[in-house]
C-alpha cells in the first residue's frame, strides 16, 4: 500500500522554527524552577534541543535540489553523448540505404531528437542491434565492431546517469519528508513547552509571557507588532 502523504503541521520556514524552539529552550532554561512543577525538567529540554540540533543536521531542500540539477545535467550530457554516437552510426548507414528504405527506417532514428530518455536508451541498444544484424552490408561504409560499440558504451553511461538522476529525485522526495516528519515533532513539543511558559507568566510576567507566545507567520508577527505599537500611542 502506498504510504500518504503526511501534513506539515507548522506554517513557517524550518529555518524560524528552529529559531523559535532554541529561544523557547532558553527560556524554558531560565524558568526552569517553574517548569519542573508541570513535570518538564532539565532532562526533557536536553532531549528536546537534540531533536534541534539533529532537525539542523538534515539536508535542507536547496542542497538536494542543487544535487538533483548537478546529475539532471551530467544526464543531459551523456544523452547527447548517445545521440552524436546514434547520428555518426546513422551517417554511414544513409549513405548505404536511402533514409525512406525499409533498412533504414528499421533503425528507429526519425524523432531522434524529440525522444524521451527511457525512448533514447531504447533507441540507442536498437541501433546496436540492427547495425550488427547488417554490419557485412555496411562495412564498406565503415560500420564495424569498433562503432557500435561506441554506441553500447554511449548506451551503458546514459543509463547509469540517468540512474543516478532518477536516485537524486527520489533522495528529495524522501528529505522532504524526514524533513516534514522531524520538524512536526520539533512543533508539537514547542507547543508544550509555550503552553507551559505562557500559564506561568499569564498573571505575573506579560514580557515574559509573550516570549512564549507562538506565531504561525511573519505576517502575524508583524500584526501583532503593530496592534502593540498603535496600543502604546494610545496610551
Amino acid at each position: 500500500m502506498k504510504k500518504q502523504a503526511g501534513h506539515r503541521a507548522y506554517n513557517i520556514s524550518e529555518a524560524d522554527l528552529y529559531v523559535s524552539c532554541m529561544e523557547a529552550i532558553r527560556a524554558a532554561h531560565r524558568d526552569l524552577e517553574f517548569f519542573k512543577q508541570y513535570g518538564y525538567g532539565v532532562e526533557r529540554l536536553k532531549t528536546f534541543q537534540s531533536l534541534c540540533e539533529q532537525f539542523q543536521a538534515l539536508p535542507g531542500d536547496d542542497e538536494l535540489v542543487g544535487e538533483q540539477m548537478i546529475t539532471t545535467e551530467k544526464k543531459d550530457f551523456a544523452a547527447e553523448k548517445l545521440k552524436t554516437a546514434i547520428r555518426s552510426l546513422m551517417t554511414r548507414v544513409a549513405m548505404k540505404y536511402h533514409d525512406r528504405s525499409g533498412r533504414y527506417r528499421k533503425f528507429g532514428t526519425a524523432k531522434l531528437g524529440d525522444m524521451s530518455a527511457p525512448q533514447l536508451l531504447f533507441c540507442g541498444r536498437r541501433v546496436a542491434r540492427v547495425a550488427r544484424q547488417q554490419i557485412d552490408f555496411l562495412a564498406d561504409v565503415g560500420v564495424n565492431e569498433n562503432i557500435i560499440q561506441r554506441v553500447l558504451d554511449a548506451c551503458s553511461a546514459f543509463e547509469t546517469a540517468l540512474n543516478i538522476q532518477q536516485d537524486k529525485l527520489h533522495d528529495r522526495d524522501i528529505g522532504v519528508e524526514r524533513r516534514m516528519e522531524a520538524g512536526n515533532k520539533l512543533y508539537t513539543e514547542l507547543v508544550v513547552l509555550a503552553d507551559i511558559g505562557k500559564d506561568i507568566w499569564a498573571e505575573k510576567d506579560p514580557v515574559k509571557y509573550e516570549q512564549y507566545c507562538l506565531y504561525e507567520s511573519n505576517a502575524e508577527q508583524k500584526r501583532m507588532r503593530k496592534q502593540k505599537m498603535q496600543e502604546s500611542y494610545e496610551v
